[in-house]
């Protein structure tokens, strides 16, 4: 995603300031993994400007020079993660379209792992807003990235059911919610040990790539008309 039209916009609306767009691209992620760490870590409500400044070697005058406050700090690393995600995950439809659906399925899962892998904080911050239940946070960070989770798995089914992939009997707008929801489940639980201690996904007798092995397989006989 271009970033810096992102920081522009946000500079526009008031939230951040030109010092901070003049960081070096690896200074400014610094501390906006640091604000989402903290913020994962101790909630929103709670996020404290100080704590933010030694976790990214920031002096707290500088964070004020940046920001102008403590919500403005806050409210600008939301809408940084938000909308790179968002422009990420967009950007897969069109490829997510034209996969064969047994690809796709991997793609879509292994793919958000790998996210997850990749941008540590965000993710921390996005489960932390996701499972705790935070009305404000669902409307400004869970709606608008599941919705564009959700969006890359439409075009991967509609994308099937066009060229005769899935069985003629599948109601698809019901199937795009239930496979969305159980490949997020899945994901989630190899990813977060306490929600693998509720779902049982993976233990000491079925281990995880055994588990995935039979998502797929269970999904693929679902959806797949015969002789696919």
């Amino acid at each position: 995603p271009d970033t810096l039209s992102i920081i522009l916009a946000l500079e526009k609306q008031g939230l951040v300031t030109r010092t901070f767009r003049r960081l070096d691209p690896e200074r400014q992620a610094g501390l906006i993994n640091a604000i989402l760490e903290e913020a994962a870590e101790v909630g929103p409500a709670n996020l404290n400007v100080h704590r933010v400044a030694e976790r990214s070697g920031t002096a707290v005058g500088s964070l004020y020079q940046y920001f102008g406050n403590r919500d403005n700090l806050l409210s600008f690393a939301i809408e940084m993660v938000v909308r790179q995600t968002v422009m990420t995950f967009d950007a897969y439809q069109s490829i997510f379209a034209q996969m064969p659906l047994r690809d796709g399925l991997r793609a879509y899962l292994l793919g958000g792992e790998e996210w997850t892998h990749t941008q540590l904080s965000a993710a921390r911050f996005f489960a932390r807003a996701a499972y705790q239940g935070d009305p404000q946070l669902a409307q400004r960070v869970v709606s608008p990235i599941a919705e564009s989770m959700k969006g890359m798995l439409r075009a991967l089914l509609e994308g099937a059911a066009a060229r005769g992939e899935l069985r003629a009997d599948l109601d698809l707008e019901a199937a795009i919610g239930v496979v969305n929801t159980l490949i997020i489940a899945v994901g989630d639980s190899r990813l977060l040990p306490y929600l693998n201690q509720y779902y049982r996904l993976s233990d000491a007798n079925v281990d995880d790539q055994r588990a995935l092995e039979a998502t797929f397989a269970l999904l693929e006989r679902g959806l797949m008309a015969e002789g696919v």
